[in-house]
């Protein structure tokens, strides 16, 4: 590797990119830099999507997946299929990757739900529970009823994260024997069903206007080509929340919420909270059983 990789300059380190919390780029390199150890793993041989924010949190920023043409060599991309053409996406493996991409303004790490060497077979499910503005209880309401319906209806195993941002997102590890067609059609289903049984709280309605003020489950993420964030990302907002994995008896504390965690305050809750995902990977279950069972019910 590229002896330049061990000395990350940060340019502009005083550029203030949350401007309401006082947080600027030296604050969110250092986060990035110490969160490393926690994130990289989430991260590993996955394509990356970017998302960035040159002007910091109070402008518009953008999402990219192509990696830049001046990103130095040493930068591992990947190029992967997409319709009509090819995306080449950075491979964020190491901590002197991550640094490079937080120097060049990427707050916020979206990953794909497979890796490159199995780029068409999903090895995790995600739902991401998005509820109506300032209703975190709601969130927090259907995520115990899908965890009960994923795990003892269908024998899953589930984590919770939240967002960072206004909801709660469940996950489920997968063994990778499935296309993403496949899954993506029993995501769907789950989903539908749950809406179905509880209209009243909840609904798949992707437009906002039909939700009357109900939780999105938004299944479609489960798709080749889509992303969710990664856990430990920081989040485009003030205060810079992180998406953090969570116990699920921590939906038991009346004090969370989707922000609850920040770059202030989430090594303090890693001194013992650290390993909640550790084991994720070997949780992962065939779904060819969870989908026979699912057909059962939906008899």
């Amino acid at each position: 590797m590229n002896t330049k990789t061990s000395n990350i300059a940060v340019t502009h380190q005083d550029k203030l990119l949350f401007p309401k919390s006082g947080i600027i780029k030296q604050d969110v390199m250092e986060y990035y830099k110490n969160i490393a150890p926690h994130i990289l793993p989430f991260l590993q041989n996955r394509p990356l999507t970017m998302q960035r924010f040159p002007r910091g949190i109070s402008e518009t920023g953008f999402f990219q997946k192509n990696a830049s043409d001046y990103f130095p060599e040493w930068i591992e991309t990947v190029i992967i299929k997409k319709e009509g053409g090819w995306v080449r996406h950075v491979v964020c493996n190491t901590k002197e990757t991550l640094l490079y991409l937080v120097n060049q303004y990427v707050l916020t790490f979206h990953i794909a739900l497979s890796r490159i060497d199995k780029i068409e077979y999903p090895d995790k499910i995600i739902f991401d529970l998005d509820p109506p503005k300032g209703d975190f209880e709601l969130a927090i309401k259907v995520a115990k009823i899908l965890r009960v319906f994923l795990e003892e209806e269908l024998g899953l195993i589930t984590f919770v994260m939240s967002s960072g941002s206004k909801g709660l997102h469940i996950a489920i590890p997968i063994v990778t024997n499935k296309k993403f067609d496949q899954v993506h059609e029993f995501a769907k289903r789950i989903a539908e069903y749950i809406s179905n049984k509880y209209p009243k709280i909840c609904t798949i309605a992707t437009r906002k206007a039909k939700r009357e003020g109900r939780l999105y489950i938004d299944y479609i993420r489960n798709s080749y080509s889509q992303t969710s964030v990664s856990p430990y990302a920081i989040r485009a907002l003030e205060n810079a929340p992180i998406a953090t994995p969570l116990d699920w008896e921590e939906l038991n504390d009346k004090t969370l919420n989707a922000q609850k965690f920040t770059i202030n305050s989430i090594f303090k809750r890693l001194e013992t909270k650290s390993n909640l995902w550790i084991d994720f990977d070997l949780k992962a279950k065939d779904i060819s059983n969870a989908q026979r069972k699912l057909k059962l019910v939906l008899r």
